[in-house]
């Protein structure tokens, strides 16, 4: 007791935040004390309870260990508020709203749900809520309100997928990391809205093999979980013989992938030119450099004096689409830098000669476009099928043969034309066709030979004695005034009298729009004019071109199921998959 009170008045009491008073006379009045903060006086009888309630009173965030006992203290038992010595807490309706946006943001950047278990982070939540007491959810909570995310989620495509009325599908397989194979399937259709919907419906693990009855009925099952057995128009898949196979077991029409198709051409194209063996030789400069990080950082320094960006080769894979063109154009880029590093070094490579060098750059003109028409047919934001015809067609016109162009250019060009009509005919021409007519930039079908235009036009004067007019919106007001400013000078009063003929010859007599205006928004405004055709532009013009839909599913699931996270359920991996995509694409809005 001694020793406590002999540094007591060493430090003054409450680890020294208090200071005796002294008298006059220089002697200390161990009755009274003084804070050092405020210089306000207290009475002091071995009791420092009211000293405590003024430092968490006055001076909020000084450390006070607060230890009551009833014998040392004659006030009331202090708040939790109080002796924690802040002032706010984190609410309740606070902290629900944190657990829930820990959730929604698992979900949509794919972390793992670890996270409510780090440190740092609950660090982080503590400074941002001034809560030195908040604790984050466990584990087990945050994984119920991902679930209930999930759930809400699932509710509004499911909406939105009742109202459609027509829907295309496109699907495919994929194998992890933990060697597990999975089904993964998307939806698109443009609503009453005239706005296109793109979205994930399930990546499912599969154990059974891929034959064409197993394929066929892995669509069936997710067309009935979700309903739309009735709705769905296309399905779009690569040119897989099994996926082949099992789209003649269903009854739905199906999409050949256009890209996969390009890609098939543009792979054989150059096994069988005369670019081989210079493709070769670029092949082992690259693994030069990426083999080996000291002769990556000389390759970055002479960019550095050559005054370019400090960027690495880039290794073709044959499964990667455009990956050629993006190694040979990296590599012409580099082309000083690479000579330079190379002229340093002692190695074995057989370096390119002039005549090569010109060769990769003829092969770079000849491969922008593909890589152009690949990325416009796999876009999931515009409408992608009535864009084929005139893609294709363009490309064709890029190929053809000019008179300087060299023999292996000429080669190459005329084994492109072949290899790619023939791999066109497997696709299914007849959707395509319609949906160009029906979207207003191309709806001259300028990018099919003139015998075959007249062709199409009846087609969709057939499609229209066919469908009903079920489908057709009831029309507004303002649709119905722009309608009648439209048929303004026409002989008909409405559709129904004129029949698909007539509907047909107004439409054509639309002007065409820009290649860069969006045909959604023409519908939009045009609807009212057109209420029968309207409804087939839906139908066709919701259908995408290609099936790189699921495989961008399929690399954002890659980003879950990683190494650390292989032995993840197949329930939780589809729900954070399908969770990711469909915030992003609210996101996106």
């Amino acid at each position: 007791m001694n020793e406590e009170a002999d540094e007591t008045a060493l430090l003054g009491p409450v680890d020294g935040k208090f200071s005796f008073k002294k008298r006059k006379d220089g002697s200390v009045d161990k009755s009274m004390v003084v804070c050092k903060l405020c210089n306000k006086e207290f009475a002091y009888h071995r009791s420092t309870s009211s000293l405590k309630y003024h430092l968490n009173a006055k001076h909020v965030g000084v450390s006070v260990d607060v230890r009551l006992t009833p014998s040392t203290s004659t006030h009331t038992q202090p708040t939790l508020h109080q002796m924690t010595g802040f002032r706010t807490r984190v609410t309740k309706s606070t902290s629900e709203k944190i657990t829930n946006g820990l959730a929604h943001w698992i979900a949509l950047d794919c972390r793992p749900l670890g996270v409510v278990e780090d440190k740092g982070l609950q660090n982080v939540l503590q400074i941002a809520s001034s809560d030195p007491t908040y604790e984050l959810s466990c584990r087990k909570t945050v994984t119920k309100r991902v679930q209930q995310l999930y759930d809400n989620e699932k509710e509004d495509k499911l909406n939105l997928l009742e109202k459609a009325d027509c829907v295309s599908l496109t699907g495919d397989h994929w194998t992890s990391v933990s060697n597990s194979n999975y089904f993964g399937v998307t939806a698109h259709f443009i609503d009453v809205k005239w706005r296109l919907h793109s979205f994930a419906l399930t990546i499912q693990k599969r154990t059974t093999r891929h034959f064409a009855e197993n394929v066929a009925g892995d669509f069936e099952s997710v067309a009935e979980a979700w309903e739309i057995t009735q709705k769905i128009t296309t399905i779009g898949t690569d040119s897989a013989r099994t996926m082949i196979a099992a789209m003649r077991q269903l009854t739905f029409q199906h999409m050949p992938c256009v890209a996969h198709v390009l890609q098939r051409t543009i792979t054989v194209c150059l096994a069988d030119s005369g670019f081989t063996a210079t493709l070769a030789r670029c092949r082992k400069i690259v693994g030069h450099f990426k083999h080996s990080p000291s002769n990556t950082e000389e390759l970055h320094k002479e960019q550095t004096q050559l005054e370019q960006d400090q960027e690495p080769l880039i290794q073709d894979v044959s499964t990667r689409w455009n990956s050629t063109l993006f190694m040979i154009s990296r590599l012409l880029k580099n082309q000083e830098a690479v000579k330079v590093t190379l002229a340093k070094q002692k190695h074995k490579l057989t370096m390119l000669t002039t005549a090569e060098w010109d060769r990769l750059q003829r092969l770079e003109t000849l491969l922008k476009p593909c890589r152009y028409v690949t990325e416009l047919l796999g876009g999931e934001t515009y409408v992608s099928c009535s864009v084929v015809l005139p893609a294709l067609r363009h490309l064709t016109h890029t190929m053809e043969v000019s008179d300087d162009d060299p023999a292996y250019v000429v080669r190459f060009k005329g084994d492109f034309i072949k290899d790619l009509s023939q791999r066109q005919d497997t696709l299914n021409h007849g959707w395509p066709r319609v949906a160009t007519a029906l979207g207003p930039r191309f709806k001259d079908l300028k990018c099919l030979p003139r015998g075959e235009r007249g062709g199409v036009w009846t087609s969709i004067e057939a499609l229209l004695r066919i469908e009903p007019n079920r489908a057709t919106p009831e029309p507004t007001e303002e649709p119905a005034r722009k309608r009648s400013l439209l048929l303004f000078n026409s002989d008909s009063e409405s559709e129904d009298e004129e029949g698909p003929n007539g509907a047909l010859a107004r439409y054509r007599a639309e002007p065409t729009i820009s290649e860069t205006d969006c045909p959604l928004q023409w519908w939009s405004t045009h609807e009212g004019a057109h209420p029968q055709l309207s409804v087939l532009a839906r139908k066709y013009l919701g259908t995408p071109a290609t099936s790189v839909p699921c495989e961008r599913l399929f690399s954002l699931a890659g980003n879950i199921v990683q190494k650390k996270r292989a032995a993840l359920s197949s329930e939780n991996v589809n729900k954070l998959v399908c969770l990711s995509v469909w915030l992003k694409e609210k996101y996106n809005k």
